[in-house]
């Protein structure tokens, strides 16, 4: 068991009665009086008490005195977590590592704004500003994740500690909020009375006494049950509880009773045991009073009615009770019973009964025979019909049962006879002028009856205005609803049975259809498949979408209709098939206004006399090609008389054309290279007679082109066909000859002579233009330690070159040491070539030059300690000079000793070197100006001085244009302040500094005397052991002679882990 000290009101009031009188006198101590202790009284009066009477009197009057102040929504609070318990004490990285993602983490949690400092004693103090939630929340995830935690238990009954966890663990949370801790309550079902609390050692201390004063709270509190019967209950609560109310605001103990709907009998009365008991004796007399005086009377009322007695939330019931002091119990809703009995006193009786007779008559049920089918009709549009009867009698509730042939009207008497009224009259109406038939349809063609969007079904509403009912497909149904009109509904009826007929009969067809086809079957502008769909109009046939690239057509219709129409279409897809064979016939393009003839007449003639279809290239097309379309043996014969006529127009010659080096000429024509204008085709009359040993992998270039090359200066010449003897597999020449060792060795050989044969004058342009393709080398001499520059990074440079010339430029490898650059192309484009290399020659060597005037150095002799201010702050100003004269500033290197420490070296153009050292001299020059002072601060406003993160330093040396620099941890003199700048400048930031420390010293020499009265840090307590704060006559002085407790003694107070010194930074600690 544990032990729980409980401060009392008696002994409270006792404790300060005696203080009630006194007065507080405040007294100058003297010298003599500070070595002579003040009393505990002395140094801590208690609190005068308060009259109530001038509490009263403060209040002010008025509706003003209501209006409660406005808070404001953010707020700022600072926490300080000493160093011995920080988590992170690494100096050495405040403001990053683990730490700084913590706090990140933490703002981005509880949306709170975090600042971090460090001070002297290197505890961190975190300013957190926000709203009082953020706060809170900020500070508990401060306390757990960046301060070192401790852990304690306290011990209280089992039965407080629900009032420790509050209503969904609302008090809880906010206690843990509060005191920035963890708090664990054993579950239910552990025995253990233990409470766990984890966090800070001053969080720890909170959340233990606010534990203990909840659970001193609940030893107060009593729980009592009193067993009364149920049927007194009411008499208890009183009309609308409001008797139940008074009591618990008389006596301020709470009061539970149960419900009528929970059959118990107990009342649980909760709260300080005097107004408990007070509370249990007036309900006991109550009980008692209404036990001996009431008595009962039954009556039976109809079930229907009991809902009637009850009211809306039992309003009735709580009225007859309020008007007669009578309880009304009405039996369950489960039970099939009438009976209600009235409980009160006697002379009650006779008015409760007229009260319960008046509710249960003042409404009734009455019902209107309707068929379910006509009741959406009653109801009418969106509930149009309806809504006139409930706004005229808005009390009136009509129910209408699906399935059942009935009305439902609910509501007071009067009401509820003339809604019937109304109903009855729509009804008959709605009976004489409607009618409504059923009938069954396979569901598979339900959908077919409704139709693309719902035409079909729409179609059929409109003209018989009826309302056809058509199941959905879950339910699987047949049935077809149809209401409306009498003779409509038989229209619309006979309509749809010959639709379902109809469609019991019809057969879908897939027909197999090249796409191909597809549009000739349909014809420009839909004609033809017109026409079929005219022949067979009960059949519908469906295309397939173009961009599916499918063959099937579909046919859907009566089954002797679909049939004929495939046989119809499958025999206009044989016609199609057997005259779709076409055959393309190359003809040069200067003889097609000859085989088309004056007029057209010589291609009419062959048309008509070889029935095909005949298609010439448009006039401005570079095609030579006729395509013939029909039957093949009709094709063939059209073919055979354009051939002839074409051969009747040719007259031709022959040249020979010598190309001694015809394999480079062939590799340049099955080149990529080359630019094709045109389309050769095989069924071209070119041939191109080729005796020489080609590579497979030249033959395999040439023939994969189709001699594109040849063809098309044939194109652009009109000449005639090129003859080509073949080339074996084996590579030997065919033909006569084919032994060359006992030809004339000073002849050309047969390999390099092409046969161009056609009219002399194209002969002639075509050998000329064969022998124009024949690639030619030159050479150019560039200088060796260029080529690296033309040839450019992975060859980038060389390749531009080859393909803005088309020509094939080598560069001798290395180690030839070669001067010479070889390009090989054709004629026409070496000049460009050359004359393209040799300016790229240029420009290199103007970049060569330009390269040795930047490369002009100059050195700069400063002194070494004036090095820092030429770099400038993050290399500020040393940048600048570079950018603005365009060199390069080199500094020697410190930890290099061979270097001169005070040489600079600046490297670019000569002037702009020149412009650049000039710069330095007179930075140097402003700086030989300079002058330091030393200033005496007090080192207790240094902090104030210097500012967040050097805030404020940096501000009044840019303002004074002054460098401040403030003594080191462990100086000799640690109130020194160097300051160094021009004289003026520093004489004004001494004149500002001195200002800002008789300003903040005032500040610092308040706040000492205000600590002597304030609770000591937990670094101080690190130091050397003092005396302490001491009085004489305190509590621990008188009881049992105990001694004031010992604050340095680590065993009464000891610290969270070890004690970690402070780092020694050479520039001082980290702001």
């Amino acid at each position: 068991m544990s032990s729980v000290a409980v401060l009392t009101q008696e002994s409270f009031a006792e404790h300060r009665s005696g203080l009630a009188q006194q007065q507080v006198k405040v007294t100058a101590l003297n010298s003599e009086e500070e070595n002579d202790p003040p009393t505990y009284k002395e140094a801590f009066p208690p609190l005068p008490e308060k009259a109530p009477c001038l509490e009263a009197a403060q209040e002010p009057a008025g509706p003003w005195s209501k209006i409660r102040p406005i808070k404001a929504s953010v707020i700022t609070q600072v926490f300080h977590v000493p160093l011995e318990e920080r988590k992170y004490k690494d100096m050495n990285q405040f403001g990053e590592g683990e730490q700084a993602k913590i706090c990140l983490d933490i703002m981005q949690k509880t949306g709170a704004h975090l600042e971090l400092s460090l001070a002297k004693d290197q505890g961190l103090s975190i300013m957190v500003s926000g709203k009082l939630e953020a706060v809170m929340k900020a500070r508990k995830e401060i306390v757990a994740r960046l301060q070192t935690q401790a852990s304690a238990t306290v011990a209280i009954p089992k039965e407080h500690h629900r009032f420790v966890i509050g209503k969904n663990g609302e008090k809880l949370q906010d206690l843990e909020l509060k005191t920035a801790t963890k708090i664990q309550i054993p579950r239910p079902d552990d025995p253990s009375n233990q409470i766990k609390i984890t966090g800070t050692k001053e969080g720890i201390e909170k959340a233990r006494h606010e534990i203990l004063l909840i659970s001193a709270e609940q030893d107060k509190r009593a729980v009592e049950r009193l067993d009364v019967e149920k049927v007194y209950h009411p008499f208890i609560a009183g009309p609308y509880n409001k008797l139940v109310s008074e009591l618990m605001q008389d006596t301020g103990t709470r009061i539970n009773i149960p419900p009528p709907s929970v059959n118990k009998t107990e009342i649980v009365f909760t709260g300080e045991k005097e107004q408990l008991a007070q509370a249990v004796a007036r309900v006991k007399k109550i009980y008692e009073e209404k036990k001996k005086k009431t008595t009962t009377i039954a009556v039976e009322v109809k079930k229907s009615q009991h809902k009637y007695v009850i009211g809306p939330k039992g309003n009735s019931l709580q009225e007859i009770l309020e008007k007669t002091g009578v309880s009304v119990e009405i039996p369950p809703t489960d039970s099939s019973s009438e009976t209600v009995i009235l409980r009160g006193e006697p002379e009650k009786l006779g008015q409760a009964l007229t009260e319960v007779y008046a509710k249960a008559n003042s409404f009734t049920v009455s019902s209107v025979s309707a068929p379910s089918w006509l009741h959406r009709f009653i109801i009418g549009k969106k509930g149009q019909n309806l809504a006139k009867i409930t706004q005229q009698m808005p009390k009136v509730h009509i129910e209408f049962t699906e399935g059942e042939d009935k009305i439902t009207l609910e509501g007071p008497t009067e009401d509820v006879n003339v809604a019937q009224e109304q109903i009855e009259v729509m009804v008959k109406d709605l009976i004489n002028r409607m009618d409504y038939a059923e009938i069954n349809v396979d569901h598979k063609f339900h959908r077919h009856l409704i139709g693309k969007n719902g035409a079909n079904i729409n179609r059929i509403k409109d003209l018989y205005k009826v309302s056809v009912r058509i199941p959905p497909d879950n339910e699987k149904s047949n049935l077809i609803r149809i209401e409306g009109d009498p003779q409509g509904v038989q229209q619309a009826k006979k309509e749809l049975l010959e639709l379902a007929s109809r469609m019991e009969n019809e057969r879908t067809k897939d027909l197999i259809i090249e796409q191909k086809f597809h549009r000739t079957i349909i014809g420009q502008k839909g004609e033809r498949i017109r026409e079929i769909r005219e022949k067979f109009p009960e059949v519908i046939i469906n295309f397939p979408d173009p961009a599916h690239k499918s063959d099937i057509v579909q046919l859907r219709g009566p089954k002797n209709e679909v049939e004929k129409c495939t046989k119809y279409m499958q025999k206009m897809v044989a016609d199609l098939v057997e005259n779709s064979f076409s055959i393309s016939v190359p003809i040069f393009k200067q003889f097609h206004k000859n085989i088309i003839g004056k007029g057209g007449a010589n291609i009419k003639k062959i048309r008509e006399e070889s029935n095909t279809k005949i298609d010439l290239p448009a006039e401005n097309s570079n095609s030579e090609t006729i395509v013939i379309t029909g039957k093949r043996a009709n094709c063939e014969a059209a073919r055979h008389r354009i051939l002839a006529i074409q051969k009747e127009l040719v007259s031709e010659v022959t040249d020979l054309v010598q190309i001694r080096d015809l394999k480079m000429l062939l590799e340049r024509v099955s080149s990529e290279e080359m630019v094709v204008v045109g389309e050769g085709r095989e069924e071209t009359a070119v041939r191109v007679s080729l005796f020489l040993n080609l590579k497979p992998k030249i033959l395999a270039k040439f023939a994969t082109r189709r001699g594109l090359c040849l063809f098309n200066m044939r194109l652009s010449m009109f000449s005639a066909p090129v003859a080509e003897p073949a080339v074996q597999e084996n590579g030997e020449e065919g033909g006569e000859g084919k032994d060359g060792k006992d030809g004339d060795p000073s002849s050309p050989k047969k390999c390099d002579i092409i046969i161009i044969s056609g009219r002399r004058e194209k002969c002639e342009a075509a050998k000329e233009a064969l022998q124009a393709l024949v690639p030619v080398t030159i050479e150019v001499e560039v200088p060796f330690d260029l080529h690296r520059y033309i040839i450019g990074q992975k060859g980038s440079g060389i390749r531009k070159m080859m393909d803005e010339f088309e020509v094939n430029i080598q560069v001798p490898a290395p180690e030839l040491q070669s001067d010479v650059i070889t390009i090989t192309g054709l004629a026409t484009n070496l000049d460009r070539a050359k004359t393209g290399l040799l300016e790229r020659v240029k420009e290199l060597q103007a970049e060569q030059e330009d390269r040795a005037l930047r490369s002009f150095k100059l050195t700069v002799t400063v002194d070494p300690k004036y090095h820092p201010k030429i770099i400038g702050r993050k290399g500020a100003v040393i940048t600048q000079i570079r950018t603005e004269h365009e060199v390069n500033i080199q500094f020697p290197d410190k930890d290099d000793e061979s270097q001169a420490q005070d040489q600079i070296t600046i490297t670019g153009y000569e002037k702009n070197a020149e412009a650049a050292r000039d710069a330095i001299m007179k930075i140097v020059g402003e700086l030989e100006q300079m002058v330091s002072e030393d200033v005496t601060l007090d080192h207790r406003v240094h902090a104030r001085i210097i500012g967040a993160r050097g805030k404020a330093i940096r501000k009044i040396m840019d303002e004074f244009k002054v460098d401040i620099r403030f003594p080191q941890s462990g100086a000799p003199d640690p109130n020194c302040v160097t300051v160094t700048g021009l004289p003026e400048n520093v004489e004004e930031a001494i004149d500002h500094i001195l200002n800002l420390e008789e300003e903040y010293l005032a500040d610092v020499v308040d706040n000492e005397a205000m600590q002597v009265y304030m609770k000591p840090s937990s670094h101080e307590e690190s130091k050397a052991p003092s005396k302490g704060f001491v009085v004489r006559d305190a509590p621990w002085a008188t009881v049992n002679n105990e001694k004031a407790p010992d604050m340095s003694s680590s065993e009464d107070f000891p610290s969270f882990g070890a004690q970690v010194a402070p780092k020694t930074l050479p520039w001082g600690p980290k702001r």
